[in-house]
């Protein structure tokens, strides 16, 4: 989720769900060491509970990193091991770590030793050739051995040559099966699923086999679907958040982004996808599209996304009574 999940798309994203774990973009141990470190890693703390998705393969330079996110008040720091793209290969970080499960055994270490808050691993299922189940297991069980109790695990495996990032999350076949029988086997790490799920629906089927499921382009493109999680999975009473009072949350952060030099379309860009299956879904990301992008761009823009998104609610809402 490189360049989706900044703080402006999980400030959206928390309108809709008090309770689901949000992470980060994925950051290089470098990037949080050496870059700007309140534009990386701050955030609201109405984005609570976050997680801190980091990317490397050195363990003194994960450790710092590790520590600078804890210090910023982050409820968990993640190391992917899944990401496919050449970028990332050539710093050698992300899925082809999977081809050595020892070296992520000791960066796990490293970090766990630098931090109070939980380590966990983002993997895939396998990598090129070395993606049998024997091979899955094995880099499970190295990784585990040094302390990581929790792995979000994409049931795909990544081809690390030949296919795109984009690609990689399409052709290589879903095998949920292989990650339910993993939790079977090792019942006593927490194990996410993730990869292609596109529903609560969903969701509801896999968590009868695992302790947990990660949405990623469905909960970015079509992010309302958030809006039934706490009631659904948590029991909670509230009311369900509506489209126009998500859009509401955003305002005065919008304000505050603006007043220091930041675009709306910053912010914005990540709202796209709210009316997705609504009347006048089109014209509102029109709407953005044209109005959001420029420094000019004001605060009156948000307010007119807001009348669109109530009218069309109460449109819908209206034809629902009709029909019943």
């Amino acid at each position: 989720m490189m360049d989706w999940t900044d703080r402006h798309c999980r400030l959206f994203h928390r309108q809709f769900t008090r309770r689901a774990l949000l992470y980060t973009e994925m950051l290089t141990a470098d990037a949080v060491i050496h870059g700007d470190r309140t534009r990386l890693l701050g955030f609201d703390p109405s984005e609570h509970p976050v997680a801190l998705q980091l990317g490397g393969s050195d363990p003194i330079k994960l450790a710092e990193a590790a520590g600078i996110g804890a210090e910023f008040g982050y409820a968990e720091i993640n190391l992917n091991v899944g990401c496919p793209s050449d970028r990332v290969q050539e710093g050698r970080f992300g899925a082809c770590l999977m081809a050595e499960p020892d070296l992520v055994a000791r960066c796990v270490a490293s970090m766990r030793e630098a931090v109070d808050v939980p380590v966990t691993v983002k993997c895939r299922i396998g990598i090129d050739d070395q993606d049998s189940e024997a091979d899955f297991q094995r880099f499970i069980d190295r990784v585990a051995g040094a302390g990581c109790t929790s792995f979000a695990v994409h049931a795909r495996k990544a081809w690390l040559k030949g296919l795109s990032p984009k690609a990689n999350r399409e052709v290589p076949p879903l095998d949920y099966a292989r990650v339910y029988r993993l939790k079977a086997a090792r019942p006593d790490l927490v194990i996410v699923i993730n990869g292609g799920i596109a529903t609560l629906a969903e969701a509801e089927l896999h968590l009868a086999h695992v302790d947990g499921v990660m949405l990623g382009r469905a909960a970015y493109q079509t992010p309302y679907l958030l809006a039934e999680v706490d009631r659904r999975f948590f029991g909670s009473t509230q009311a369900t958040p509506t489209r126009a009072s998500a859009l509401r949350g955003l305002l005065a952060h919008c304000e505050r982004h603006l007043a220091s030099g930041g675009r709306l379309n910053n912010i914005t860009r990540h709202t796209l996808g709210l009316m997705h299956g609504m009347k006048g879904a089109r014209l509102f990301r029109r709407h953005f599209s044209e109005n959001a992008v420029g420094f000019e761009a004001g605060i009156d823009v948000l307010l007119a996304a807001i009348d669109m998104a109530e009218r069309a609610e109460t449109w819908q809402r209206e034809a629902v009574a009709q029909e019943a």
